[in-house]
């Protein structure tokens, strides 16, 4: 009989969990023991659930009794300092549209003066320069893993459409891969498994402003954070650790230390249910919203018994750029294409994020190079691949430890640079960069001299988030556009340019004002483009209320979330 998904964990689902806490028998708490307990329905522990989503009978063991029981304790004790973290996000966005300034913070200057690092890096986890991306369907996770690089991040965020079925089958993929037991097999009769030398597997969970709504906990929607680092801890951590590993993750989208704190305060609370040792969790916190560029040190300070880096998230930063000031004219960014890396600002932002790392320790990890190698236009090709040469020469120069690849196709392009620069050396953490000063105004001034925006700018805008919120709609949250491996943050640039282009009366460099009427014509003429078994009109009416809108929505994925069913 097959198993259904929208689990209701009802009141007493963790009547042994609170039992234990107060115990020391409580942290040796291992899954085999926890499971047991509840076979035995030791102190009145029973998990039960009421079904409403169908769940296939190969995926029920994702959903069973226990790990749900798991979840549903970390969402009893951390959704409402979520909830309130979330409301302080809003209350701080507010402060800012009414003229505060982003700065440094006074009240942790001591942390920042403070003598301190983080804890060493893990065996498995010291090399890092070169990180490949994807989400966690089966055929990828294999890939990607078998692919050269030294990390594997498993995406359960951005590069995934989190349909229901995306959300177990990953859980799967991870804890199949997790024992080196997964394969795929093409319906050509082509099989994959694993290599005997794969990467360090990392997952990143959805962000703390996501939910899961085919999980409830006493009545309200799981977080989506919760239900994806509860899933994948429960059924993996005491295998990684025995394996000699141990659960390693990216975390998305915070906005300042208090968020870096919840997410320490979770990974004590499972290390501590599950029996494993303090520390054993590791996490590299993704720098992608502008907020977070002034608590660097903070973040790390709050997570540094576990740790492991921070990643310069370029596409989402330049987003959170433009949704921090989206009501300030002086604030405009041009075409996406001119706001590279080495424009003021964002170079800014990734010389201080190195120098943070460093002085304290931790990796500092560079950013996506997107592009996917092709056959089909060899001059395109050379062209894109010598870009990404030098993309990674200039990150490597600028100290950082690894960087970030779309395609297994440019891990030796992302090896190749790193090592020219370090060597055969892990990393190159003992680089201080003493020269870097960075003031708040600096990572708030977005000028970029001769920086125009374009027609085909426009254009691109509205193309490329028509096509990727059609494949998100779809069940496909990384998306092959224009040669390029897109994911979210893609959309989320080019539906808040078009919004900010839109509200401040911006003009393209041939005079002709950027306006609702000009917008919907050219959103009429490149939907007439598209062609495929995608939603583009469901997607093109999305686009619309994110572009037109007299609200600047904060996160396209909170409506595009209530289309998915």
């Amino acid at each position: 009989m097959a198993r259904t998904g929208a689990v209701t964990i009802v009141d007493g689902a963790c009547s042994l969990l609170r039992a234990l806490s107060a115990s020391p028998a409580h942290r040796k708490m291992s899954p085999e023991r926890y499971i047991a307990a509840h076979n035995r329905r030791d102190t009145g522990f029973m998990a039960q659930s009421a079904t409403t989503t169908p769940v296939s009978d190969d995926l029920a063991w994702v959903l069973s009794d226990e790990p749900l029981t798991f979840v549903a304790d970390l969402q009893r004790t951390f959704n409402a300092r979520r909830i309130e973290l979330l409301d302080t996000r809003q209350t701080r966005a507010k402060a800012i549209l009414d003229g505060a300034e982003l700065g440094f913070l006074d009240e942790t200057a001591d942390v920042r003066a403070g003598d301190w690092s983080v804890a060493p890096a893990p065996a498995d986890l010291n090399d890092r320069r070169a990180e490949i991306t994807g989400p966690c369907d089966r055929k990828m996770v294999i890939n990607a893993l078998n692919s050269g690089a030294k990390v594997f991040m498993a995406d359960l965020e951005d590069a995934s459409s989190p349909t229901w079925h995306n959300v177990v089958d990953g859980q799967r993929n991870l804890h199949d891969a997790v024992r080196r037991t997964i394969t795929f097999e093409n319906p050509d009769g082509r099989t994959y498994q694993l290599n005997d030398e794969v990467a360090t597997l990392l997952v990143r969970p959805r962000g703390w402003h996501l939910h899961e709504s085919h999980i409830t906990v006493d009545g309200e929607p799981a977080s989506g954070s919760l239900v994806d680092f509860g899933l994948y801890f429960f059924h993996n951590a005491a295998e990684l650790v025995a394996r000699g590993s141990g659960p390693y993750f990216y975390l998305p989208k915070m906005e300042s230390h208090l968020e870096a704190r919840l997410w320490n305060d979770v990974f004590t609370h499972a290390q501590q249910a599950l029996g494993i040792p303090h520390g054993t969790i590791r996490a590299t916190c993704l720098v992608e919203t502008l907020p977070a560029a002034f608590e660097m040190e903070e973040i790390l300070y709050e997570l540094r018994d576990h740790a492991a880096g921070l990643n310069a998230g370029r596409w989402d930063y330049i987003f959170s750029a433009i949704k921090t000031f989206h009501n300030r004219p002086d604030k405009i960014l041009p075409d996406r294409i001119q706001v590279n890396m080495t424009v003021p600002f964002m170079r800014n932002y990734t010389e201080l994020l190195v120098r943070t790392c460093h002085t304290r320790g931790a990796h500092a990890i560079g950013g996506m190079a997107a592009f996917i190698p092709t056959r089909k236009d060899p001059e395109a090709n050379e062209r894109a691949m010598t870009a990404v040469h030098a993309d990674k020469k200039r990150e490597a120069g600028d100290g950082f430890d690894g960087t970030w690849v779309a395609h297994p196709g440019l891990v030796p392009i992302a090896i190749e640079e790193m090592t020219a620069v370090f060597g055969d050396a892990p990393n190159q953490k003992e680089r201080l960069r003493e020269d870097v000063s960075v003031e708040a105004s600096q990572l708030t001034d977005f000028a970029i001299p001769g920086s125009t925006i374009t027609e085909a700018g426009v254009r691109t805008n509205v193309n490329v988030a028509i096509q990727y919120i059609a494949a998100w709609l779809n069940g496909t949250g990384a998306a092959a556009i224009n040669n390029l491996m897109e994911d979210a943050a893609t959309a989320e640039i080019s539906r808040a340019q078009l919004w900010q282009w839109i509200h401040h009366d911006q003009s393209t460099d041939d005079g002709t004002p950027i306006t609702r009427e000009r917008y919907g014509a050219i959103r009429d003429e490149e939907l007439a483009k598209l062609v495929g078994d995608f939603p583009f009109a469901e997607a093109a009416a999305l686009l619309d209320q994110l572009v037109l809108s007299d609200e600047f929505l904060t996160f396209l994925t909170l409506p595009a979330y209530e289309r998915l069913g």
